[in-house]
């Protein structure tokens, strides 16, 4: 049976509430979206990220539009599947969306409060500092800056944010000078060493960001690069010409 929907006002935000009513419908009503699980749809959570990564870059206004709302999608989809747990730790949208507005509202003291600032920096100072007392009100010991950092990352990513979260905590800048492993034959090695390799690649990332850029993102435009090279290096093998 065709469920109707209720038309939308022009509010700013509503449709994303006509949104969650659709999710909610294809919950129930269609079998493919009824068997999704956190694990299943997990692989599309990062994808649909990459994608829309990839529509920022391309610079194409219509296409990011797109890739943002299946990126919506898997946060409202997600949060459906666990306003169904039946063990009590299940959470609905709105436990989602009251989590980050709480969450802005008081790291943003200069806005929403009378805290004064000096800039962008500071305001980021202020976060972290706000982030570490939360933290610390939960008890136990003072959690590690880089504690929270999410290893399922790319590495490249991995290391930059490894690597901001330290500096702005004051850590010395000579620890991104990581030790490597001795070469065989050549005395013993460092235990915790690395290879030259991936010390190296380690250093280019803290030189990138020196620089002002996201190693990650540069490589990428790399690997476009060398794409579009080896593209051109197919179509003029094939007698075809530059495109």
């Amino acid at each position: 049976m065709t469920q109707e929907l209720a038309p939308a006002s022009q509010t700013p935000g509503a449709v994303l509430l006509r949104l969650v009513e659709v999710m909610d419908t294809l919950r129930a009503s269609c079998p493919w979206d009824a068997r999704q699980t956190h694990e299943s749809l997990a692989p599309s959570l990062l994808e649909e990220c990459y994608e829309a990564l990839e529509a920022l870059e391309g610079g194409e206004g219509a296409a990011l539009c797109d890739e943002l709302g299946d990126v919506l999608l898997q946060v409202v989809f997600h949060a459906r599947i666990a306003a169904e747990r039946a063990d009590g730790t299940g959470f609905t949208i709105d436990d989602v969306a009251t989590g980050i507005v709480d969450k802005l509202i008081r790291r943003h003291p200069h806005v929403f409060g009378d805290v004064q600032v000096s800039g962008p920096e500071e305001v980021k100072r202020n976060w972290d500092a706000i982030k570490a007392a939360e933290r610390a009100s939960a008890g136990g010991p003072p959690p590690s800056v880089v504690g929270s950092v999410p290893f399922s990352q790319p590495a490249l990513a991995l290391a930059a944010q490894l690597q901001r979260r330290a500096e702005r905590a004051g850590a010395p800048a000579e620890l991104a000078d990581l030790p490597t492993a001795a070469t065989p034959g050549t005395g013993a090695a460092e235990p915790n060493g690395v290879s030259d390799i991936g010390a190296e690649l380690f250093a280019l990332v803290a030189k990138a960001r020196a620089a002002g850029l996201d190693p990650e993102l540069e490589l990428r435009a790399a690997a476009r690069r060398y794409r579009d090279r080896v593209q051109t290096w197919e179509q003029t093998r094939n007698g075809a010409g530059p495109a």
